[in-house]
């Protein structure tokens, strides 16, 4: 599952595997564990560029075919190659919402934990667009993009309709 951050990806893909009884690995939270600090202590102590490399490793140590559905942050298709490794290892899914909406989102969990994306930011809006138009040339990329609000069960049809290697 490849997305901005609010797009959905933990949430749906949590689903998704359920419904065609894989595993689920949020890639943000293997990373939290293998270097025993959140996300944004990892930006705020070592920076992006750390941060990037370690999850490139992270994405790396994942085995092929080991059905699972993944959830990556947000930024992981844009560096070090890594949608090579996501397209040669599986079926990426891109979950294309909108960044006005995403806002929304963003502002209604009301988490702010989000390094590169401050609820206390004007900005906000800005920022996501902006960081939305660079990344979306890699988010297309995937298999498959899937607009809007969707479910699990969507993507399953989806999934179900195009590849015939995925099987409950």
């Amino acid at each position: 599952m490849l997305g901005m951050p609010s797009s959905g990806k933990s949430t749906l893909g949590r689903q998704l595997a359920k419904e065609l009884n894989y595993d689920f690995i949020d890639l943000d939270k293997k990373i939290e564990v293998s270097e025993g600090k959140k996300i944004n202590e990892i930006f705020n102590l070592n920076g992006e560029e750390y941060f990037r490399k370690v999850e490139s490793e992270q994405l790396k140590k994942i085995e092929p075919d080991s059905r699972l559905v993944i959830a990556t942050g947000g930024g992981t298709p844009c560096f070090h190659d890594n949608m090579e490794i996501i397209k040669a290892n599986g079926i990426s899914v891109f979950l294309d919402v909108k960044p006005f909406k995403l806002e929304e989102r963003m502002r209604n969990s009301k988490k702010n934990n989000r390094p590169l994306f401050s609820l206390e930011s004007d900005s906000l809006a800005d920022t996501l667009l902006k960081t939305y138009e660079s990344r979306i040339e890699f988010y297309k990329k995937a298999d498959i993009v899937i607009e809007g609000d969707t479910d699990a069960n969507t993507i399953l049809w989806i999934l179900d309709a195009h590849f015939s290697k995925v099987s409950k």
